[in-house]
């Protein structure tokens, strides 16, 4: 069973980890068929996924899809450089309202933020660029235009 240890990193057990394995490959695996498979009851294994759920190491359960196919053809990491760091949160805040922006990481290096976004065209990304200029503190942005993915993780090798 899992347990705190120190800097909020929760120590998960091999039945915890196997249960994982099996979510990260198919979230939607029923509680029997993880059950059958690790062979315990499905009370047990329920209660185990509810723990992980509340401890915070399941984070949810999500539809992943291929952006392209659904009609948002570009795919850009943008480097903010802001004028200090008083403005970290507002990036951070802007950030978390854009439906545009799926992803958003502080950095080391030239920027303070690297944002992931997903737009449909060359004009909207312009757009976004636009509008992200015009937050407080934001001196520019740098954008790299994703043109292939190649990889894509989804799933975790838990220690």
């Amino acid at each position: 069973m899992q347990e705190l240890i120190e800097n909020d990193i929760i120590k998960v057990d091999k039945v915890d980890r196997d249960i994982l394995q099996i979510l990260q490959v198919n979230g939607r695996s029923s509680a029997s068929r993880i059950a059958e498979e690790i062979k315990m009851s499905i009370p047990a294994v329920t209660d185990r996924i509810k723990k992980l759920q509340d401890s915070g190491v399941i984070m949810g359960f999500t539809t992943l899809l291929d952006h392209r196919k659904v009609g948002l053809d570009i795919s850009a990491f943008i480097t903010v450089i802001s004028e200090s760091s008083s403005h970290y949160s507002d990036v951070v805040r802007k950030a978390n309202k854009s439906s545009e922006i799926v992803q958003c990481f502080t950095t080391t290096g030239t920027g303070s933020h690297v944002l992931l976004a997903i737009t449909e065209n060359t004009n909207s990304l312009e757009k976004l660029l636009r509008v992200i200029q015009s937050w407080p503190g934001v001196m520019r942005t740098e954008t790299q235009m994703v043109l292939s993915s190649y990889k894509k993780i989804s799933t975790l090798k838990i220690p």
